[in-house]
């Protein structure tokens, strides 16, 4: 195994390019596969690209927010201290990366982008207070607990199709989420993995000659060590107002009032604006003045440029993928080869694959659906299956896609390739406990 790990890191240190090089690649290597396997020309491809481009922003602002709000929480004075405390539960390197990988498990059950944001930053408080913990493992396995997100309860295939008038309702009604997150095959694969993953992180460890830890100076926050006497020797009304608890208090309170209303109202149903809110507003409560929490907020942004230059470029992508046919003819090709036993595993695999040039899991959903939903029911395949199918393969590739790494790894302040060459291992151990789980559920 360790020698398997140090192949795995030392073949992605070397050849992985920076995520930036990265989705060129990749646009260069789907625009390839439209023009061989489509009718699309190379302006027709470059059409596609183009008005793809900017397809993304309103999610792209969302991920940002995701990032900046979830770190200005967790360097908050309140969440400081209580993830110092369960940071201080395990006492060696090995009870470290099983502790974060449960968390982020847990955290990416209950909500992805919760998860995403949460586990990195408990991993930097694990490095603060573990010793000889390796950097790049804790950061990988808080990552590793997000392929679990689309089995889980903000799944959005699950949540769409358990939604009435969602588009494919004329073909398969509405599905309960007793048939797809609560299916027996769905729990059982969340439980195989809720064990595997953190088994197979602890026997990724390095030897203590091979690991790599991190200079704990360099996981603070950098926040100002002057607010305190900035807030005390304010004297001009503007300095007033920027370190008033009042005014923090009072808007906080209203975010709290307005969250409190739509919880009472939904039930516990999260989305990416309802995270993105509660991590705000509580951020805003617990800073205590405006001033500590905008120099929060100036600290967690330096973080998201990765977010903002290639969110961009992925939406081209999908424009690619779906609008020159591309995706639909990897769905095809796999559902061609499909029986009825082993159509919800070739599924889950053509997901796997498009997920990569796709990295939406809604849009995903609108790509593969009509394929995926009529074949299953030509083979007679519970379409709840189907559908599930394609959301575990949504969220399987995503170990090695940096897309949704970029949020986990500015924070750590890492590179993709630091971790991918774990996550490589990951990749292969998931991959065959979600396809068996579809082969006898």
């Amino acid at each position: 195994m360790k020698y398997i790990i140090s192949l795995s890191n030392r073949i992605m240190q070397r050849y992985l390019p920076d995520p930036f090089l990265f989705v060129i690649l990749l646009t260069l290597t789907v625009f390839g596969f439209a023009l061989v396997l489509t009718d699309s020309t190379p302006m027709n491809i470059v059409q596609y690209w183009g008005e793809g481009f900017w397809g993304l922003l309103a999610f792209s602002m969302q991920m940002v927010l995701v990032l900046v709000t979830g770190h200005v929480l967790a360097s908050s004075p309140f969440f400081k201290k209580g993830l110092g405390q369960l940071a201080s539960l395990p006492s060696t390197p090995g009870q470290a990366i099983i502790l974060v990988t449960i968390v982020s498990l847990l955290a990416s059950f209950i909500n992805w982008g919760f998860g995403l944001v949460i586990g990195a930053l408990f991993a930097k408080e694990l490095a603060r207070k573990v010793d000889g913990v390796d950097y790049r493992l804790l950061i990988a396995s808080a990552y590793s607990g997000f392929v679990i997100w689309h089995g889980g309860l903000s799944g959005s295939v699950p949540l769409t199709i358990a939604t009435p008038g969602h588009f494919s309702e004329g073909l398969i009604g509405v599905i309960p989420t007793g048939e797809t997150i609560f299916a027996t095959y769905n729990l059982i694969i969340i439980a195989a993995l809720f064990i595997t993953i953190p088994l197979v992180n602890r026997l990724m460890m390095p030897a203590k000659d091979q690991t790599i830890t991190v200079d704990k100076s360099l996981l603070e926050d950098g926040e100002s060590l002057q607010a305190a006497s900035i807030e005390a020797s304010a004297s001009t009304p503007s300095e007033k107002l920027e370190n008033s608890r009042v005014l923090s208090m009072l808007i906080g309170i209203a975010g709290v009032s307005f969250l409190v209303y739509y919880f009472t109202n939904n039930g516990f149903k999260l989305n990416l604006d309802i995270v993105n809110f509660l991590f705000l507003f509580l951020g805003i409560l617990l800073h205590g003045t405006p001033r500590r929490f905008l120099e929060a907020v100036t600290n967690a942004v330096k973080g998201a440029s990765g977010i903002i230059i290639q969110f961009p470029f992925y939406a081209g992508l999908m424009g690619i993928m779906v609008s020159s046919g591309l995706a639909n003819v990897i769905s095809e090709g796999f559902v061609s080869i499909s029986n009825s036993v082993t159509f919800p595993v070739f599924v889950f695999w053509s997901a796997g694959i498009v997920n990569f040039f796709v990295p939406s899991g809604g849009g995903q959903w609108a790509v593969q659906a009509p394929i995926v939903l009529e074949a299953a029911q030509n083979l007679g395949v519970p379409v709840s299956k189907a559908a599930m199918a394609v959301a575990w393969g949504d969220a399987w590739t995503n170990l090695i896609q940096p897309f949704w790494a970029l949020p986990a790894l500015a924070i750590a302040g890492l590179k993709a390739k630091d971790i991918m060459g774990y996550c490589v291992i990951l990749l292969f151990v998931t991959g065959i406990i979600i396809s068996l789980g579809f082969l006898i559920g």
